[in-house]
């Protein structure tokens, strides 16, 4: 542990202290409660609309890999989730929807996606239980059980008329291109068959460009961090650490003790003013809530400065690390590649380790409106909360403040991973969504004991959030 530098006011309150511990752990177990308790639906405006965008642009991008030469199938394929599984997945979120929906075409597409798994007796029985029930749930019935039954092929013109009151319940998709092929299969209508098989080819061609675009992008960034992670083992033995850009790193030069009371009092101003925006801030307003993350993270920075850097002789430059000059370019970049593509090789064995558990994050966890369906300048301002705003003030917060105080007291790895489950648990996620950001933030404070500076970690958690955006506007925009 360095000896500390510089004077420090010693005049913190224990009881104010304490209060502020109590309030934070009150604070995160709030955050467990509710991810753990209230359901996730109610995070979406419209959990039918966006529940059917996300599922059918999924299973165009699945169509759209079948038509791909094979070695861009194997490739394709081996980056990306089981499709069986993925459809068991969705199977049960419409299953999950349909609970607490009074959207009719909820149960309509729930029996639809059964049915193309391989369900087909369960979409037929729940067409029969919909015989007794109000309209159009009845007229649904005679769609599924025309489409999938194995009754009698019935006269053409009452195939005609199933084809326009399909083309009157479901919207352009997936779900409709299904239906309407059936249909047109059982009246025997092969240029009905091959006019709406050639329509949904254009779209999920389309829509299969841009998601495999996106795909080629991270295999890239893994191959070059690959390559980058391997010349830095072979280099570990070095006298100077390559990637080594600043002094003094961590730990950092200041009392652990006052560093503490900082980051509790700090964190609890900042809890109070998160509750207070999600209490009165309009939901609507996606500039007031991009700047929810700065406002709140404000006055912990100002205490540190204070308490901390100030004593020490640091600015927030020297005590974070941010100098870096324009020679030390180079070993930056190398630094990012590496955790990016640490954290993307740590994404593809949790989704090889989490299929055969069956387990996923729950698609309400990803999905964000302002990314798919808000205007451009709302679509902007997201974007300047998730790949700017969040990755600079979380990792000043949680690596440069919560893990170098950590490491005062504690060796790496505990320091790491007690920091990585906080900022973990703030995000509210299920358990996958909690191994996955454990995961990064290991990594970023793994990379900041390396190399003395946040700079890579801020860097690799801004393409991180990029990715994921670039992921939900490729699929769903």
């Amino acid at each position: 542990m360095p000896p500390t530098i510089g004077v420090y006011s010693g005049q913190f309150s224990p009881r104010v202290t304490l209060l502020s511990a109590l309030f934070l752990i009150v604070a995160l177990a709030s955050v467990v409660w509710l991810s753990a308790s209230s359901s996730k639906l109610e995070r979406i405006e419209s959990p039918e609309r966006a529940l059917s965008l996300m599922v059918s642009r999924t299973r165009d991008v699945q169509e759209g890999l079948k038509r791909a030469p094979q070695w861009e199938q194997q490739l394709l394929a081996w980056a990306s989730s089981d499709s069986e599984a993925e459809r068991a997945h969705e199977i049960e979120w419409y299953q999950e929807l349909a609970r607490i929906s009074e959207d009719p075409l909820v149960p309509l597409q729930l029996a639809i996606l059964q049915a193309e798994a391989g369900h087909v007796s369960q979409a037929l029985l729940s067409a029969h239980e919909w015989a007794g029930t109000e309209d159009p749930l009845p007229q649904f019935a005679d769609l599924i059980m025309a489409a999938y039954g194995e009754g009698p092929v019935h006269d053409a013109d009452r195939y005609v008329l199933w084809q326009a009151e399909l083309a009157e319940a479901l919207p352009a998709g997936w779900f409709y291109d299904r239906l309407a092929e059936r249909l047109a299969h059982r009246a025997n209508d092969a240029a009905l068959v091959a006019n709406i098989e050639a329509q949904a080819a254009v779209r999920v061609d389309r829509q299969f460009v841009w998601s495999h675009r996106l795909t080629l992008i991270e295999l890239g960034a893994m191959a070059v961090g690959t390559v980058v992670c391997l010349l830095l083992w072979f280099r570990r033995n070095e006298p100077s650490s390559f990637v080594r850009l600043h002094e003094p790193g961590v730990p950092p030069p200041w009392p652990g003790g006052i560093g503490t009371a900082v980051l509790l009092r700090g964190g609890a101003i900042g809890a109070m003013l998160t509750a207070v925006l999600l209490i009165y801030a309009p939901p609507e307003n996606s500039s007031l809530r991009a700047l929810a993350i700065p406002m709140t993270n404000v006055p912990l920075l100002l205490l540190a400065y204070r308490h901390l850097f100030r004593p020490a002789g640091m600015t927030f430059g020297e005590g974070f690390g941010l100098n870096i000059g324009w020679t030390r370019v180079g070993p930056l970049m190398a630094a990012v590649w590496a955790v990016v593509a640490a954290g993307l090789w740590g994404e593809w064995v949790m989704d090889r380790l989490s299929e055969p558990f069956h387990l996923a994050s729950h698609w309400a966890e990803w999905f964000d409106a302002d990314l798919v369906w808000a205007s451009p300048t709302q679509t902007a301002m997201s974007l300047v909360e998730y790949v700017i705003f969040a990755p600079l003030f979380e990792e000043l917060a949680f690596r440069g403040l919560l893990f170098a105080i950590l490491r005062r007291k504690f060796r790496f790895l505990p320091a790491a991973l007690i920091s990585a489950s906080i900022f973990a648990i703030a995000h509210g996620y299920g358990l996958v969504g909690f191994i996955s950001v454990l995961w990064s933030g290991v990594l970023w404070a793994w990379m900041y004991e390396k190399t003395g500076s946040l700079l890579p970690g801020i860097l690799a958690h801004a393409i991180n959030n990029l990715l994921v955006c670039l992921a939900v506007m490729a699929l769903l925009r």
